[in-house]
């Protein structure tokens, strides 16, 4: 096991690995551990008692945080016409149809979102290969297929954040950034529970959620209290 640097430890001297912390809690801990030279990340951590397997567990949505991400988002829309003057107008940073399809076989990627209209995903699907593993493939279940492409672009500038459950049913997210007030984090987070919590699988069996952890980039993480987060309603 790789040794931590002496940052690390100096930091672990700060958090109790054996408490169970309320979110509120956590959230004073968490942000008093910001030791980086850049603007760290608030990440969460959950584990939930689902099986991806099965289709009708797999949790997967997308909600906006309500004081943002703190990162800048660059936007990429696939549409045409009156779609695509609503995208450019919105302040989709790229807007663009066959030629954007070309840039990205080319393996240009200048965006962290990509959203296209419906009747566009034929020309989407010529590069799934490509945007798939890169995570950025539009999808209805994110809203990043969509008719509405304005208000697409104004969430994903605004703080949209995607999940997905993962093979082991794990959820990881950025809830902003540790120079961000604890009243702006408690109102990310709560948000961010309450949607995950509304996307529990009818099929789910047992107590939903197992661990949540909450840590900045580059700090240890705190425990949280499971049964408060359930009760996250």
């Amino acid at each position: 096991m790789p040794k931590n640097s002496k940052r690390f430890n100096e930091l672990l001297k700060k958090v109790d690995v054996n408490k169970i912390y309320s979110v509120d809690e956590a959230v004073s801990t968490v942000k008093a551990l910001a030791s980086a030279k850049f603007d760290e990340t608030v990440e969460i951590a959950l584990k939930l008692n689902v099986d991806p397997r099965h289709a009708d567990q797999m949790v997967r949505g997308s909600v906006v945080l309500p004081a943002g991400t703190g990162k800048s988002v660059r936007v990429a829309v696939i549409a045409k016409d009156a779609k695509a003057s609503e995208a450019s107008e919105a302040g989709a940073d790229i807007v663009g149809a066959d030629d954007l399809i070309e840039e990205i076989q080319k393996g240009n990627i200048n965006f962290d979102v990509l959203i296209a209209t419906p009747n566009l995903m034929g020309l989407v699907g010529k590069v799934g290969r490509i945007l798939g593993p890169k995570g950025v493939m539009p999808n209805p279940k994110t809203g990043t297929v969509t008719m509405d492409v304005a208000q697409a672009v104004k969430n994903a500038k605004g703080g949209q954040v995607n999940f997905r459950v993962d093979k082991q049913g794990n959820i990881h997210a950025g809830l902003g950034k540790a120079s961000f007030s604890k009243e702006q984090l408690l109102d990310n987070l709560t948000t961010f529970i309450k949607t995950i919590n509304k996307h529990k699988p009818a099929t789910a069996k047992g107590r939903y959620v197992t661990h949540a952890s909450l840590s900045l980039t580059m700090s240890p993480a705190v425990t949280l209290d499971n049964q408060e987060i359930i009760d996250l309603k």
